[in-house]
């Protein structure tokens, strides 16, 4: 396996900064998910990676030796794209020795290796399949154990199941994780969906118009985003935002928007006074706690507009005003439309961003 060090990576397309002096590492036997929306740099990286592009500026290095000028194909890496492109007229097994046979492994050793990654893909029942005879989840196994059978250095994914259907993904997404515990690969996966990027990855790198927006473990990416790009992108529904001011009131510092109220949490009481005047409060649909009881606590009160229920769960979208807000419940709370509601708000998780620059406003570093 191998450590993977990127250092001011830069990579422009003429007069476009797909990439701007990104710098991150990925541990040996890591598995490292770049997330963010289309556009925003994460499959250039990868293919900077692996040296499907020329980088523009910056060091990439495995186990602490830059790769730079090291031909693709000498860099040990395997990767897994989107379209898994396998070869039509060979069978399962014979598309997953490709590689092997290419570099003339011994037919022996060839066999072994194949069997390996076929028992751990689970893939013994299809192997004299044709790829036109495959489904999509099965040939996305078959292409990533292609990848596989190499040994690389470096496995990298580049939005590998984003096609597939709702429960293929989630039956891959099971093998990949299954795959990097048993084989221990250092893994990069590209991906714009959230949700893969929490169930998967040991660490998240955020990236948002070339640049990273923040590092860290899936909780700390959930439960403290660097600003208000990350803490919308993650998280499903997402976090609700409320612009107001902070007013004070009762000889408490409070949140004002819309005509109403919201208590700071405890911890923001000592630097309420050095808080900037207008900021944006968050706060997940989780973390919301609705009534229908009209003589219930409650933080903000509004109109509901929408009722959906899922079955296992409700999501109901709230108008207070021209402001719009949604709340996970039980599925069992049914509330009509237009009925009035009250909403109460989990201060321990109420974050609080700058209006103008939307970085988080944490009450340590006030």
């Amino acid at each position: 396996m191998a450590r993977i060090t990127i250092e001011n990576l830069v990579k422009n397309y003429g007069e476009v900064k797909a990439v701007r002096d990104i710098s991150f590492e990925v541990a040996d036997g890591e598995f490292v998910a770049l997330l963010g929306p289309s556009g925003c740099g994460k499959s250039s990286t990868m293919r900077c990676i692996c040296g499907l592009e020329e980088i523009s500026a910056g060091t990439i290095s495995f186990d602490g030796k830059p790769v730079n000028d090291v031909r693709p194909r000498d860099r040990n890496v395997a990767m897994a794209f989107e379209t898994y492109a396998l070869y039509p007229t060979l069978n399962v097994y014979e598309n997953i020795a490709f590689p092997l046979r290419s570099a003339n492994w011994p037919n022996e050793r060839l066999a072994a290796k194949v069997k390996d990654i076929v028992r751990a893909m689970e893939l013994e029942s299809i192997l004299d399949r044709l790829p036109s005879e495959l489904s999509g989840g099965q040939a996305q196994r078959v292409g990533l154990a292609r990848a596989l059978v190499r040994e690389p250095s470096v496995f990298l994914l580049d939005e590998p199941i984003s096609h597939l259907d709702t429960r293929q993904r989630h039956r891959m997404r099971e093998f990949i994780k299954h795959i990097h515990n048993e084989l221990g690969y250092t893994m990069i996966y590209v991906t714009h969906d959230q949700e893969e990027a929490m169930a998967l990855a040991d660490r998240i790198v955020v990236m948002h118009e070339g640049a990273i927006r923040q590092i860290g473990t899936p909780d700390e990416v959930y439960n403290d985003p660097p600003d208000d790009f990350v803490a919308g992108f993650v998280g499903e529904p997402p976090m609700n935002f409320i612009e107001g001011s902070i007013v004070r009131a009762d000889g408490k510092w409070m949140f004002r928007a819309k005509g109403q109220t919201v208590a700071l949490p405890d911890r923001w009481l000592a630097v309420g006074e050095r808080l900037p005047t207008q900021v944006r409060l968050g706060i997940r649909p989780f973390y919301v706690e609705p009534s229908l009881d009209p003589n219930a606590p409650y933080d903000m009160r509004g109109e509901v507009f929408l009722s959906e229920n899922l079955q296992d769960l409700g999501i109901v979208s709230i108008d207070i005003e021209d402001l719009r807000l949604q709340v996970v419940t039980a599925p069992s709370f049914r509330p009509a439309r237009h009925e009035r509601i009250s909403l109460k708000f989990n201060p321990s998780y109420i974050r609080l961003f700058d209006l103008g620059s939307g970085k988080a406003i944490r009450p340590e570093h006030i």
